[in-house]
């Protein structure tokens, strides 16, 4: 997660020092720790909210580790390189998949295969970092996520609910970079437990809670008739957002358990399944990005052994995600994104795994604003580099933007007075967009 110092831009060090003593008073006064984990992270400025009903969702599945191309969504039939896993008809004629994935090969005519994405790194940190920002890693900034551009520019959906969420464990992840911290991800560890320490206290009745809300902000007034605007203001509104989203109803959105349980299977048990079936009750609710995490693609050994199962759950996570979008009318208002640091090796190594290879990899879109059936782009006959129109993350998360009517043209100035741009200043990919 961004760090409190990188979201925070004109504001000195007493400022951050007051901000850290109003979070402990807030800790010791309130006796509930979603003002200290929510809080800080529920999304920003309210009154974006009317004009941001109605906008593009997205939901943003991030497979971590560098899956693997050919084993996935380009394989290469009859090469040595293809290894032991075979390649399957999809419902798109002359459009393969891997074995592994036979419910996305049948929803192929809804989906858009980016098959000649290229990174310029093959290290994870990086990698992840550069597909979730657009640009690369540096130690004087921190870039916004893709999620915290797009609430930054069209604001929260929901009153109460928070705007971005985070499925996983979010290590690493940039959050908010250099933007306001009210666009930050709220993070959810484990979607079978939704949202954590929403309860208030049983020894803290109603009128309690009221009394020391109220000391906390008498205490506060000075300070913030003193930083009055900008990045305190934004600050102090999380609270507010906080304390609201405690006795909201809307709560519910992040209970999967609601869920009947066929559903919830077919979604899949694992953390990728779950995440989906939550990604979806909140983007019905009313968040407006979502991003879940898987591990474990990292295979630099036993490939063909650990690869089925981790595919299998990809399977049927997202063919049911696609499904169950459709079904509800929300696809059309929806993107959805599966993505990877980057790719892996044509060459099988000495321990039956695939290394790491950022030269040429594939990744989806399906949803809102993308035609599906579509194949853009091709690796050549090893699947080592781009045959044919290659695209680099900045393209992809330029053509993610451009999907989401975001302003991908348009300069914002960090507080450093750096121009950067939504998805990088990338071109976007005109053959799937419609």
């Amino acid at each position: 997660m961004a760090n409190l110092t990188t979201c925070v831009d004109g504001v000195g060090d007493e400022p951050l020092a007051r901000r850290r003593l109003f979070g402990r008073i807030a800790r010791a006064a309130f006796g509930v720790t979603v003002i200290d984990g929510v809080a800080g992270r529920l999304a920003a400025a309210e009154q974006k909210a009317a004009a941001a009903r109605g906008g593009v969702n997205l939901i943003y599945l991030m497979m971590r580790g560098a899956m693997s191309h050919l084993d996935t969504f380009d394989p290469k039939p009859g090469r040595d390189e293809q290894g032991e896993t075979r390649a399957i008809q999809t419902k798109t004629p002359g459009v393969w998949f891997g074995e592994h994935l036979p419910q996305l090969a049948g929803l192929s005519d809804r989906v858009a295969v980016i098959r000649s994405l290229t990174a310029e790194t093959g290290a994870h940190e990086q990698g992840t970092y550069a597909m979730r920002t657009s640009y690369a890693q540096l130690a004087s900034i921190q870039h916004p996520s893709l999620g915290s551009w797009a609430l930054h520019v069209a604001g929260k959906a929901s009153r109460d609910l928070p705007g971005y969420v985070l499925v996983g464990n979010g290590n690493e992840h940039p959050g908010c970079g250099f933007l306001d911290p009210g666009v930050t991800p709220v993070p959810v560890a484990d979607p079978a437990l939704g949202l954590e320490n929403i309860v208030r206290p049983a020894y803290l009745s109603e009128t309690n809670f009221r009394r020391r809300l109220a000391l906390a902000e008498r205490i506060d007034r000075d300070f913030q008739r003193l930083h009055a605007g900008g990045q305190i203001a934004a600050y102090n509104q999380m609270y507010k957002d906080a304390v609201r989203l405690l006795g909201s109803v809307d709560l519910e959105a992040f209970d999967i358990a609601r869920e009947p349980e066929p559903l919830r299977e077919r979604y899949g048990t694992g953390q990728l399944g779950q995440g989906c079936l939550l990604a979806r009750r909140l983007v019905e609710a009313g968040v407006r990005c979502v991003e879940v995490e898987l591990g474990g693609w990292d295979m630099h050994r036993d490939i063909f052994d650990e690869l089925p199962e981790k595919t299998a759950q990809l399977d049927a996570a997202l063919a049911t995600l696609l499904s169950d979008l459709g079904d509800r009318g929300l696809l059309d208002s929806t993107l959805v994104v599966l993505g990877t640091e980057f790719g892996r090796s044509p060459a099988i190594n000495e321990n039956a795994g695939r290394d790491h290879h950022p030269a040429v990899f594939s990744c989806l879109l399906a949803g809102a604003g993308i035609k599906g059936g579509v194949v853009h782009g091709a690796s050549d006959a090893r699947g080592h580099s781009p045959d044919r129109d290659a695209v680099t993350v900045a393209d992809f998360n330029t053509t993610i933007a451009a999907a989401m009517r975001l302003p991908y043209a348009k300069e914002f100035h960090a507080p450093n007075g750096r121009p950067f741009k939504i998805g990088g200043g990338g071109t976007p990919i005109a053959a799937v967009l419609t």
